[in-house]
């Protein structure tokens, strides 16, 4: 697979303090996890808006619900199959001493989501417990890698008006500094819909016209009376996490995975639909001894996640595999 080119650096998820990110990409078809850990824990939320997620954990971070800190998420392609990536996380995790301590064990917490990215190659291949394992041994630090990696491997975008004439979609982070605080964000954008800059209102990866060269607007197509040519059930899915040094309690994790749902609603249209099971996490590592201001980080949170989305596209390379080109935003005739 080519390798993602570089986009101008704004950030990554990994400025917040606490917050480290690592990638596995399976070399054998386009398709991988990504984790992000928190090995001395996190106050963690999660809201799930899409009508097709795949997901593990997700109740256990209800408000009302016992455990108050995560100790990774991780995000996967493989659609259900993914899942058991979150499996290798834990395994590594207990291995290094991290985890809730229950009696007798020590119990790492990880919560997960899947998206759907079998369309390209042999879909009897996808992430599994090593593959979660070798994400978290290449965590670190440092920015992660964006575009064509991890469980932004086998993304496609605008796949509405039939595969054939989608986008390659990515992986992508961003965070924002405002008000002694750090926001950050990465999300990996598999959607049903377009990817709409959000400064501009243009759509800047989505389902292609029959030229196969410039984009059709799904949104507009809808309106305009323009019927789907193909709905596949469930395979589309936008994921990702947000994270924050502010110390926040598990109800204000909660409200922040909610508000920055914001953040994909202005970036992709149409988002959160039947077809894609959208999931955002947030992570609240107290790294700044500051308590919450929740406007302030909502708004914050809303703005990582549009960049995350929008920097995954750019920095997502053409592919093509079993017959299937699908090209990229930069390979496209213009805006």
């Amino acid at each position: 697979m080519t390798s993602s080119p570089k986009v101008a650096p704004q950030g990554a998820i990994t400025d917040v303090p606490g917050i480290e990110a690592g990638h596995f990409t399976d070399s054998r078809r386009p398709t991988g996890c990504t984790v992000v850990l928190a090995r001395e824990g996190a106050v963690g939320g999660v809201d799930v808006r899409g009508a097709a997620p795949g997901t593990r954990e997700t109740d256990l971070l209800s408000p009302s619900n016992l455990v108050e800190r995560v100790h990774a998420v991780m995000l996967s392609g493989g659609s259900a199959w993914g899942l058991d990536a979150a499996g290798g996380a834990m395994q590594w995790l207990e291995e290094q001493g991290i985890g809730l301590e229950v009696g007798p064990a020590r119990i790492p917490i990880v919560p997960a989501a899947v998206l759907f990215d079998l369309y390209l190659g042999d879909a009897r291949v996808r992430p599994d417990s090593g593959a979660g394992r070798a994400a978290c041994e290449a965590a670190s630090s440092q920015a992660p890698a964006e575009g064509c990696v991890g469980a932004g491997a086998g993304a496609l975008i605008g796949k509405l008006y039939g595969v054939e004439r989608a986008v390659k979609g990515g992986i992508g982070t961003a965070s924002v500094r405002a008000g002694g605080f750090t926001v950050g964000a990465i999300v990996a954008c598999n959607a049903m819909g377009d990817v709409v800059d959000p400064e501009t209102g243009k759509v800047i990866a989505g389902a292609r016209r029959e030229d196969g060269r410039t984009l059709m607007d799904t949104r507009r197509s809808l309106l305009a009376g323009e019927p789907p040519l193909r709905l596949v059930q469930a395979a589309n899915t936008s994921i990702g996490v947000v994270a924050t040094d502010a110390v926040l309690t598990k109800a204000q994790a909660s409200r922040l995975a909610t508000a920055a749902h914001d953040g994909l609603a202005r970036s992709i249209t149409p988002a959160h639909t039947m077809l894609d099971g959208d999931t955002l996490f947030a992570l609240g590592t107290g790294a700044s001894g500051r308590p919450a201001e929740m406007v302030l980080l909502a708004t914050m949170a809303a703005e990582a996640v549009a960049i995350a989305v929008v920097r995954a596209v750019r920095a997502a390379t053409g592919v093509s595999v079993g017959g299937l080109h699908v090209p990229a935003m930069r390979d496209l005739a213009g805006p």
